[in-house]
């Protein structure tokens, strides 16, 4: 495109030059001229509009000129509207927002509106044109529904709450009608409900979200006895994609297998996306399991498996994977099924290897790690190698809770590639999780473990020796000090996408669980191997050799001394928008603190924090740094024993005009956390109608039930320690 030059003077224009033509043996003169915004072209223009917000192109850009107000209308603009993380708009905002899109939009979402009312959902009855639906996190009644399908009639998919009190059987003939109709579906179960799966005879794609606690607040037990006139679940004749995720619980479980009853008997011809993610050691047993994985194989279209591990024996997995080439595939917490994994991905087992886009090994974070225990979870270098060879395509890959040990002696032959060197070959890869071995080169591997660990349970006592390079400074030769960052310099190397870093030490557990009471972090994780403990700050100083990180989580390295290589990272990674620390160094002291002051004060991009850590003090020093970081949205810390400042708290959340989270789990009074949390919602709510604020003390007994009301958009996405990558999708059913 040639951009036109503007004769405007006005602030708004963009300065340049160009070159004019000087006089002979003359070099040419450099003129100054000004680009306004006008002079772009609309396909520029709806480029940049593109990242407004809708409230605000509707109310503001769209008043400016004629020319804008007609581009802010423009069907790429409208057509698909999200307001899921439009915290700062009330009710009334998303009313008129609807009423002025009614004509224009045709996906819309308001997943996680948790901060509206349930009267506001009645205004996208207006919206005659959608298609698609997200009303997830809004209370809906069966009458609300029926009203709403019954003003939608070109809707084909809906994804929306069964919470307590829902009643299918009160919805009106009109909306049942529109029920069968639809093509996808999703729906999160807060209470035991099939909710309106039997109305739905034409889904080509169930999501289930079985989110159901086995006790209501009052401790009574819950039952998960359906009725009999909601047992006539259709046979999913049309069904392409199923997918299920669990919260923990034996209600969620036994839920699951009624809703998985129909597959013992048929299964649908055109099924291709299979997933079913059951947390904990003991997944219920399903029977049908082997034989759903060899009707999945017959056809060649297998497109996504995922499956508990007490589901599948190797032969089955087989069978499953022969002929297809799959594009997710996720065996989370089943080592005993990865050799055939390998098999089929290696060997010819599959059609085409590099089909493959996400691959989850995870592994299962249950027994202390020891030199003599079995290997199953470790993965073999030459596998990875390969595995790597052949997934070329490969985006996203989790190896959480796994073990990779690298040999290095300069006494022997060149051992096998690094881990990092072999994945350094997946020039696609876009988000990664490793356990933290999977970093070391291997040069302190001839240390004993318990040496290690009688360091470990002395650091912050008493000043000791040191081996290899711990405490990290730019411009240090580490490799004489007996640690090198050859492997990571590898990955960085070849990795140059990488947007998404998981670092995980091997046994960690967060403090903060799901539904039961809190945890006590040990002072030797479990799990935890020598390769792990001698990862610290150079690994850290090395990442920033992946300049385009957006998400970073480290989590369980106690290497970590002073965190400056933490504070290296930063500097180099300037674009890091989410950041996730939790357990570096030793437990018993905050030995860290000065580097984290400057890793905020140095994260301009930072729009998300969540800090896990025993003895963390959020003193005014400390959330003067986190001011620093002015696109904040969200913050949350977990601190067993750790404390704040009231003042200090609500000085910061007043300053950082953006946040809309505020979770603070300390060894706070239960009156301070009260007194706290009332002051932050009744100054800031009604300038931010999304705010959410929880202080509540780690240690109180009634620790699952505030968990509990948390919103699952901001439990799930950031209040919980869990892995976001090679995960299938949570929020949204498009």
């Amino acid at each position: 495109m040639v951009t036109t030059v503007s004769g405007a003077a006005d602030t708004s224009d963009v300065k340049g030059t160009s070159r004019l033509p000087g006089r002979a043996g003359e070099e040419p003169v450099m003129a100054s001229v000004a680009v306004g915004m006008f002079d772009l072209s609309d396909e520029i223009l709806l480029y940049i509009l593109r990242h407004v917000p809708v409230c605000d192109l509707l109310t503001n850009v769209a008043s400016v000129c004629q020319r804008l107000q007609t581009l802010c209308c423009d069907k790429s603009l409208l057509a698909n509207v999200c307001l899921s993380e439009e915290y700062m708009m009330d009710d009334q905002r998303v009313r008129n927002t609807l009423r002025q899109l009614s004509n224009h939009v045709q996906s819309l979402s308001l997943n996680g509106v948790y901060w509206l009312s349930s009267g506001v959902v009645d205004s996208v009855s207006r919206c005659k044109a959608v298609t698609r639906l997200d009303v997830s996190g809004c209370r809906l009644t069966a009458l609300r529904l029926s009203r709403l399908l019954a003003s939608l009639p070109l809707l084909r998919s809906l994804a929306f709450d069964v919470q307590l009190g829902f009643d299918a059987t009160k919805l009106s003939g009109e909306a049942v009608d529109r029920l069968s109709r639809l093509a996808e579906l999703r729906q999160t179960l807060l209470t035991p409900s099939y909710g309106v799966v039997p109305c739905c005879a034409q889904l080509r794609k169930l999501m289930l979200q079985f989110d159901i606690s086995d006790v209501t607040r009052e401790g009574i037990g819950v039952s998960c006895h359906l009725m009999v006139g909601q047992s006539s679940v259709p046979h999913y004749e049309q069904l392409e994609e199923f997918s299920a995720r669990l919260a923990p619980g034996e209600v969620n479980q036994t839920l699951l297998l009624l809703y998985l009853a129909v597959f013992s008997v048929h299964v649908p011809k055109r099924l291709r996306v299979f997933l079913v993610s059951i947390p904990g050691p003991n997944p219920a047993h399903w029977p049908a399991a082997p034989s759903l994985a060899q009707s999945l194989g017959l056809r060649g279209d297998l497109e996504a498996l995922q499956l508990p591990r007490s589901w599948l024996d190797p032969s089955s997995l087989k069978r499953a994977l022969e002929g297809n080439s799959p594009r997710h595939l996720s065996f989370s917490r089943c080592p005993a099924l990865w050799p055939q994994v390998f098999l089929s991905l290696l060997d010819g087992g599959v059609r085409d290897a590099s089909r493959l886009l996400s691959l989850n090994l995870s592994g299962i974070n249950l027994v202390p790690y020891s030199e003599c225990r079995g290997t199953e979870d470790q993965l073999l270098p030459a596998n990875m190698s390969r595995l790597a060879s052949s997934c070329v395509s490969l985006r996203h890959l989790n190896l959480m809770h796994t073990h990779y040990h690298h040999e290095h002696d300069n006494n022997l032959p060149p051992p096998a590639p690094h881990l990092c060197a072999s994945l350094a070959q997946l020039k696609h890869l876009r988000s990664l999780t490793l356990p933290a071995c999977a970093l070391s080169d291997g040069i302190q591997s001839h240390h004993s473990t318990t040496q290690n660990s009688s360091l470990l349970l002395l650091h912050g006592l008493k000043k000791l020796p040191r081996v290899g390079v711990q405490n990290y400074r730019v411009g240090s030769a580490t490799e004489t000090q007996g640690e090198t960052t050859l492997g990571i310099s590898q990955l960085a190397t070849g990795c140059l996408y990488l947007e998404t870093l998981e670092l995980i030490g091997p046994g960690f557990v967060s403090a903060l669980p799901r539904l039961e009471p809190c945890a006590r972090a040990s002072v030797e994780p479990r799990g935890m191997c020598a390769w792990a403990r001698g990862v610290g700050d150079a690994h850290l100083a090395a990442l920033g050799g992946l300049p385009r990180l957006r998400r970073l989580t480290l989590a369980g390295l106690p290497g970590v001394l002073r965190g400056t290589g933490l504070a290296h990272l930063v500097t180099q990674c300037k674009d890091l928008q989410v950041l996730s620390l939790a357990n570096l160094g030793t437990l018993k002291i905050m030995n860290y603190n000065a580097s984290l002051l400057e890793v905020l004060r140095n994260c301009s991009q930072l729009q998300e924090l969540r800090l896990e850590q025993p003895y963390l003090n959020a003193n005014s020093s400390f959330f003067d740094a986190l001011s620093c970081c002015s696109r904040l949205q969200r913050f949350c810390l977990i601190s067993r024993n750790g404390s704040f400042e009231a003042t200090v708290v609500e000085s910061f959340v007043e300053r950082c005009s953006r946040l809309v989270m505020c979770h603070m789990f300390t060894g706070g009074t239960l009156i301070a956390c009260r007194n706290l949390q009332k002051t932050l919602l009744d100054r800031f709510s009604p300038e931010r109608p999304g705010l959410s604020a929880v202080i509540y003390p780690i240690q109180h007994e009634d620790l699952p039930s505030i968990i509990r009301d948390i919103p699952l958009t901001l439990l799930d996405g950031t209040t919980l320690f869990q892995s976001h990558v090679a995960q299938p999708p949570r929020l949204s059913p498009w």
